[in-house]
């Protein structure tokens, strides 16, 4: 039987913009799968027209959908999590819900300090203005550009942008920015289980949206766990390493840990 792989994206990606990842990971022999987020639509350019379908789902939700997901499946899955989606796997990982995660460019979980300017400036849109946190939010092709495109070339950026962005709830990032003053926060990740499975932290070296020095510090969240935790990082490379030109490095990267694993 196939090992199930999903694949949780994060926020302002569709679930579709992990298409390629899902065809390698077939060939690979693996079940792979995008269920996306709750609300999320099918398409690009329906979540484009319905953003308020996308809106006011926090960290939780997405938890107890992809939780819902994985008790439908026949065993538990390998969870590949992008930025928010990062942190989500981290979750269920946590919750020993998942054989195995890879959190790429994951957002900061409860505990993790560090909040470098860029991280700010990439999450300004959003927090601008309050109301947000019950809205969706969209980017604009130049807060694409620096959010997640700054290291590859602007036109392939911008035609990211038009492929996949679509609008983002605020809410989880209202959660994850009062995450260390607030001791139920659903930012909270059971760091210290032992028995859980092996988890992978991936970072990009130019990330703006999370810095090296965010998953740097997720890592020493880990540090009274004596479960499998590995750190790896793509010097050059930014936010969009998932969905850019050189995506199937990261996937390959992928592949290679879960293989060492006996995964």
């Amino acid at each position: 039987m196939s090992a199930p792989v999903l694949f949780i994206h994060g926020l302002w990606l569709h679930a579709r913009s992990w298409d390629t990842w899902i065809d390698l990971f077939t060939e690979e022999g693996y079940a792979a799968s995008a269920p996306g987020w709750p609300g999320d639509p099918e398409t690009v350019e329906a979540a484009r027209a319905n953003p308020d379908e996308i809106a006011d789902h926090g960290i939780d939700d997405v938890v107890a959908h992809f939780a819902e997901v994985i008790a439908g499946l026949p065993e538990k899955p390998i969870l590949v999590g992008h930025s928010f989606g990062g942190m989500i796997a981290q979750r269920l990982l946590g919750e020993d819900l998942a054989a195995a995660a890879i959190a790429i460019d994951a957002a900061q979980i409860k505990g993790v300090l560090p909040l470098p300017l860029s991280a700010l400036k990439a999450t300004l849109p959003v927090f601008k203005n309050p109301t947000n946190k019950h809205k969706a939010v969209s980017l604009t092709a130049e807060q694409f550009r620096f959010a997640f495109g700054n290291a590859i070339p602007p036109e392939e950026s911008d035609s990211l942008f038009e492929q996949w962005a679509i609008p983002a709830p605020g809410k989880p990032l209202f959660e994850a920015a009062a995450a260390n003053f607030n001791p139920h926060s659903p930012a909270k990740v059971a760091t210290d289980n032992s028995g859980r499975g092996p988890l992978l932290l991936i970072m990009g070296g130019k990330d703006n949206t999370v810095p090296e020095a965010v998953t740097k510090s997720t890592l020493k969240q880990y540090r009274h766990s004596e479960a499998v935790t590995e750190i790896f990082e793509f010097q050059d490379r930014a936010h969009s390493l998932t969905i850019d030109h050189g995506w199937r490095d990261v996937a390959d990267k992928c592949l290679a840990w879960l293989k060492d694993q006996g995964l």
